[in-house]
């Protein structure tokens, strides 16, 4: 079989006001895509999480408008203060922009994921067909898996598990359908195959965490697993191809 696909569903663009992790620019970014072999990747910038989501979500635009291998994820916020637009609005533009995916960061904005103020924006992503993508550290797994339960239609991919959260993974995998992890940061021993034998391998998505992680790291615990070759093809895009409704590629 040839080299599976590689579709990052977690990267970040700009620079990082932190950690030394270069200029967040998009050519680094591509860069390291081709050092390891990434194809394409889901991308958000630090403006929208760090800064001022709005402003971030413009500029995401701009900088990813001729980049076919870069898809944009804006990040929400609550309808309540108004900064992104009424809820039906944001999603209808992020629809008509070409965004497949929000991300959310409850912990770093102020609010609570499965409250109230977040409701109606999350009910109009998933009207408007977009993924949710939420780092595991931005909330906690009882508000992930209420979320997804009360909008079953609603695609989560939760971000940056950290190889400590296997039993709560496995928990909320049994008994949602709609929940799906993304592998950046999660190192556990065996951890990915133990997951893809007892959920399914398309209940996982490939995920670097890239530019705060290195992304060899997450291609390397994937090519080199002992998963079989379809199911390692699954995680690698297929199953993030299908939740976006692309054609599955296979090489």
């Amino acid at each position: 079989m040839a080299e599976p696909v590689l579709f990052d569903v977690d990267v970040l663009v700009g620079r990082h006001p932190r950690r030394e992790v270069g200029a967040g620019t998009v050519a680094e970014l591509l860069s390291a895509m081709d050092r390891v072999g990434i194809a394409q990747a889901l991308v958000g910038h630090t403006l929208s999480w760090l800064h001022e989501p709005a402003t971030g979500n413009k500029r995401l635009l701009e900088l990813t408008a001729d980049e076919p291998r870069l898809r944009p994820c804006w990040v929400m916020l609550p309808e309540s203060c108004g900064e992104v637009g009424r809820p039906e609005e944001f999603a209808t533009a992020a629809t008509i922009a070409g965004v497949p995916a929000i991300r959310a960061y409850p912990h770093d904005h102020g609010y609570d994921l499965a409250g109230p103020d977040a409701a109606s924006m999350l009910d109009a992503i998933a009207a408007t067909g977009q993924l949710l993508l939420v780092d595991a550290t931005q909330t906690t797994w009882p508000q992930l898996e209420a979320v997804a339960t009360a909008r079953p239609a609603l695609p989560v991919v939760v971000c940056k598990p950290g190889y400590r959260s296997l039993r709560r993974i496995a928990g909320i995998l049994d008994r949602t359908t709609n929940v799906h992890i993304g592998l950046s940061n999660f190192s556990s021993h065996c951890g990915v195959e133990w997951l893809a034998e007892r959920f399914g391998a398309h209940r996982l998505v490939f995920g670097t965490g890239s530019p705060e992680h290195d992304p060899a790291e997450a291609v390397t615990r994937l090519l080199y697993s002992e998963l079989d070759d379809a199911a390692v093809a699954t995680i690698a895009s297929g199953q993030l191809q299908r939740l976006l409704g692309e054609r599955v590629s296979t090489a």
